[in-house]
């Protein structure tokens, strides 16, 4: 079908699988990413992943700082779709109206559950047994329009967000060019979206970083896994920031000790109290250092010098 032309609108990695799949089988006339940003104490720029790869296919890249009223250059040539995925701006009316088959998102959850920006996080911080990806038509309320189709997975235990970030991103390509020729040929069942059912998932703030060991083991847990590799949730020991990367449950439980308090030293991690138990930390990263096993770093540390100190 490389005769229908699409107009791709997406940002991060996430949207780099999805992109590549439209290539590779339909007409992309152009690409919409957020503009570039600096990085570092260079200030160096940094492209988008999604810019990269339309750059690498030689695909023409817009980057409005407000597409709500930087949009005209995109009507200029008809196109048959729009196909957003983690875009990161609200689209206008003017754009969702524009092309023959409509604007339709690719979007990492079960709609109405999880709309927002942080999906993949949240479905794990929040302990949701299932997620998926849904495709649906684009409204100007945010991830509120009719379900297309959706598929589901599992979260496995050991799923942290960059597992299930890749398991959903080639999952969402596969299902979006499924659903493009069933909405070509008219096979769809729109289905509107149940506003009861609705629960969000908004950015990750940094105090969700935070780990706070008064809550339940399993909360930690998920927590930790929720926000690996990226942003990475932290605690605080001897008042520097520690990232802490991933962990383990204990089935031990010190009543005489402290919520966050270092009450063991394992073979392959650190045992911290929390508000039921302990948990284990296995991956961690000092400030100015490197990203270490927790087991490499105790073999360069004191451990009973660690036992008593307080995670905060």
């Amino acid at each position: 079908m490389k005769h229908i032309k699409i107009l791709f609108m997406g940002t991060p990695e996430f949207s780099v699988n999805v992109l590549q799949g439209l290539i590779e089988n339909y007409e992309v006339v152009g690409v919409v990413t957020q503009p570039d940003k600096e990085v570092g104490r260079k200030h160096e720029i940094k492209f988008s992943p999604v810019k990269e790869l339309a750059i690498k296919h030689d695909i023409k890249v817009y980057q409005p700082s407000h597409i709500k009223s930087e949009y005209e250059d995109l009507l200029k040539h008809p196109v048959d779709f729009i196909v957003t995925c983690a875009y990161g701006q609200i689209i206008p009316k003017e754009l969702l109206e524009f092309p023959k088959y409509g604007c339709i998102n690719v979007h990492a959850s079960l709609l109405p559950k999880l709309r927002g920006g942080a999906p993949i996080h949240k479905a794990i911080i929040n302990n949701y047994p299932r997620t998926g990806v849904t495709i649906m038509y684009m409204v100007e309320k945010m991830d509120a329009g009719d379900i297309i189709s959706q598929v589901d997975t599992p979260i496995f235990p050991e799923d942290n967000v960059g597992t299930l970030h890749d398991r959903l991103s080639i999952m969402g390509t596969k299902l979006l060019l499924e659903t493009i020729p069933n909405i070509i040929s008219g096979n769809i069942h729109p289905i509107k979206q149940k506003e009861e059912e609705v629960t969000y998932a908004w950015n990750i703030t940094r105090e969700e970083e935070k780990i706070d060991f008064n809550r339940s083991t399993i909360d930690i847990y998920n927590q930790i896994r929720g926000l690996n590799p990226w942003p990475g949730a932290y605690a605080l020991l001897d008042q520097n920031v520690v990232k802490i990367y991933a962990s383990r449950i204990s089935d031990s439980f010190f009543t005489t000790r402290k919520n966050g308090e270092i009450g063991k030293i394992y073979e392959d991690g650190i045992g911290v109290s929390t508000k039921d138990g302990e948990i284990i930390i296995t991956e961690l990263q000092f400030a100015g250092k490197r990203k270490m096993s927790a087991k490499e770093y105790l073999n360069g540390v004191q451990k009973e010098e660690l036992i008593g100190k307080i995670f905060e």
